[in-house]
């Protein structure tokens, strides 16, 4: 009788793919997609920029900062800054929402740059939530949190401009009717009230009981009383910082109030953000030029120009030079942990 032991069967080599979770290997491939997203998005912003470079007039530039005086642009920066700060509000806000835990300098990170990509780019729920998916997800944010951070910040400043438009429409009726055409000082006033118990009524629904939104499967809580309050403030104070920057750079002499002119920005916002042109560009400038028709068109070309460098162009650029600095420090930071193990090993033997 041979003494035969059995064959040694190998069993077959498992990936490190294969033997993750499926719910991991969603996340991966999600990751993957997310990463390859930011990474066409940077490339169309590139191209974007190229084009709002070559196609600004170089004469006009310096006409435009000639005409405008030291003090006026400074005051621009500085409400374009303080704009952008209270922007960053917003994502803290969804993130407190949402209860996540992210360093204050990251969420700026986020806010800001997806927001200087979103003014400049248009489609903010696609182009702000890629950029605050990229940066958002390296510190273990999922991508239907950072949607449902997207929609609470939209909230943010749409009730915001809801407030500082009843505020503005009640007060200056009269003033916005004459600079409006087919408006009357009743209508106004009509469309503020609106505004206002649009404002009035969604703080009582929120504060009544917790409110959950579902969109096929998707849920997202909405903030409730005081979170909304504090939504309120912020955008309404970013509104009227964001129309500071332009009313600042108007040439002198236009004696229109500064309520008045928030008005026509708010109106001018919302037709640019329902064309869906990358910053309402074209239709803002028409709406306020037609506002301002009875003053000298070359100034208010030149202040709208202006306003355009300041407030989008700008802070576009800081953007791009920030997300490009942030995957540069990623992969060099993901090069050093690859190498690590073999340090590791090596110190070992």
């Amino acid at each position: 009788m041979n003494d035969m032991s059995p064959q040694q069967v190998t069993p077959p080599a498992i990936s490190s793919v294969d033997a993750l979770h499926p719910r991991e290997r969603r996340s991966r491939r999600f990751a993957w997609v997310g990463m390859a997203a930011s990474i066409l998005l940077f490339g169309a912003s590139l191209v974007v920029l190229w084009h709002i470079v070559s196609e600004i007039d170089v004469n006009e530039l310096k006409a435009a900062f000639t005409a405008a005086s030291f003090r006026q642009i400074g005051l621009a920066i500085l409400f374009t800054t303080l704009s952008y700060g209270l922007l960053t509000c917003y994502d803290a806000i969804a993130l407190r929402q949402l209860k996540v835990h992210i360093p204050y300098r990251t969420t700026a990170l986020a806010s800001f740059t997806s927001y200087a990509v979103s003014f400049t780019l248009g489609f903010p729920l696609l182009t702000a939530g890629t950029v605050r998916y990229w940066i958002y997800a390296s510190k273990g944010v999922s991508g239907a949190r950072v949607a449902s951070l997207t929609v609470i910040a939209g909230v943010t400043f749409w009730l915001g401009m809801a407030l500082v438009l009843a505020w503005t429409m009640i007060s200056r009726a009269d003033e916005v009717a004459g600079l409006v055409y087919y408006t009357s000082m009743w209508l106004n006033q009509f469309v503020g009230l609106c505004a206002a118990v649009f404002v009035v009524v969604y703080l009582i629904w929120v504060s009544l009981k917790r409110r959950i939104v579902k969109i096929q499967g998707w849920k997202l809580e909405l903030p409730g009383f005081r979170l909304s309050v504090a939504q309120l403030l912020i955008g309404a104070v970013d509104v009227c910082a964001g129309a500071g920057v332009l009313f600042v750079l108007l040439p002198g002499g236009h004696n229109i109030s500064f309520e008045t002119f928030v008005a026509i920005y708010i109106f001018a916002v919302m037709l640019g953000v329902a064309s869906h042109a990358p910053g309402g560009l074209g239709v803002f400038e028409a709406t306020i030029l037609l506002a301002l028709s009875s003053y000298p068109r070359e100034p208010v070309l030149g202040a709208l120009l202006l306003y355009r460098l300041c407030y989008y162009l700008i802070p576009f650029v800081i953007a791009l030079a920030l997300l490009g600095a942030y995957e540069i420090r990623n992969r060099i930071k993901s090069s050093r942990d690859a190498f690590k193990p073999d340090e590791d090993e090596a110190l070992a033997e």
